[in-house]
């Protein structure tokens, strides 16, 4: 035995989540053309806000289906690494005090709040094991793994092949001495936001967004009407409500939010880190042109 993967459940998890961020997305993109035709108002400011809110957590279901597709628990001679999107956990096979399922227990486990199909993390505190953490993905086929640092909470799809897989390369013994390691995805933003380049961009795209949301705010009320479009005979400008002008910072928002997340998925390797500065770039040079979009619109005579 040299090596064994043992992925968990993924297809009721990615079915779940996909159909999560469909719905979201679905939700923005009628409120972003509800917005472009609505005028200046309540009906405006409702769509704006559901628009925004239903923004707010498609990067983190994106990320989900990223880190469910891309998990895999693997067991050598040395170590058993837990990949779970950015998150990984190699833990030396020495360090390992026992594996077992959950349903060996006294007491039973308490899964994280809002335990999804395909995505049960989270710490949890347990009154026999103390701090508990669930990198799983299917609550019918958790695995536990004890050491010193804390109980590992998982879901093979075979938890009993990796149990064996686990006890005979316990007998084999190990073949080099590893050391344990953990990163989180939280060590990658911090790990880039040390780099002063990087700073650079993130902070430019941030306020150049913020800026043109202002801008745009402030436009509208003032300006009923601008010339967004030339119509197709003659190339007559077109005017249309001020209101349509937030197409230009949503747009932005979401280009920039998507090449920020784009960027650390680069960044995590050496060889990778001058394209996540280019994705972080564009991002920033994409906000800057949204924003001359809107000044050559507010100056152009209607």
């Amino acid at each position: 035995m040299n090596t064994g993967s043992f992925p968990p459940p993924k297809q009721r998890g990615l079915i779940v989540h996909g159909l999560i961020l469909l719905v979201l997305a679905t939700v923005v993109v009628v409120g972003f053309f509800q917005l472009s035709s609505a005028d200046v108002g309540p009906g405006f400011l409702t769509w704006l806000l559901v628009s925004l809110v239903a923004f707010a957590p498609v990067p983190f279901f994106a990320y989900r289906i990223f880190a469910l597709y891309r998990a895999n628990y693997e067991i050598d001679r040395d170590s058993l690494a837990i990949h779970w999107g950015l998150r990984v956990e190699d833990i030396p096979l020495s360090d390992i005090e026992w594996m077992r399922p959950a349903e060996d227990l006294t007491h039973p486990l308490n899964l994280p709040a809002i335990p999804l199909p395909g995505a049960i993390l989270g710490l949890r505190r347990h009154p026999d094991l103390g701090v508990v953490e669930f990198i799983a993905s299917d609550a019918r086929k958790l695995l536990l793994i004890a050491t010193a640092k804390r109980v590992f909470v998982i879901s093979p799809d075979n938890p009993a092949g990796l149990a064996q897989t686990f006890a005979r390369a316990t007998e084999l013994g190990s073949l080099a001495p590893t050391e344990a390691k953990s990163v989180y995805p939280s060590f990658i933003v911090a790990q880039a936001w040390e780099s002063g380049l990087a700073r650079y961009l993130w902070l430019s795209a941030l306020f150049l967004n913020i800026g043109l949301f202002v801008w745009a705010s402030l436009i509208i009320p003032s300006t009923p009407l601008v010339a967004l479009a030339a119509q197709a005979s003659g190339g007559v400008l077109q005017s249309v409500p001020s209101s349509q002008l937030m197409i230009f910072p949503v747009a932005s928002l979401l280009l920039a939010v998507a090449g920020w997340i784009a960027g650390l998925y680069f960044y995590r390797w050496d060889r990778e880190r001058t394209l996540a500065f280019i994705v972080w770039g564009s991002g920033a040079l994409s906000s800057l042109l949204f924003l001359l979009a809107v000044l050559f619109i507010v100056t152009t005579p209607v």
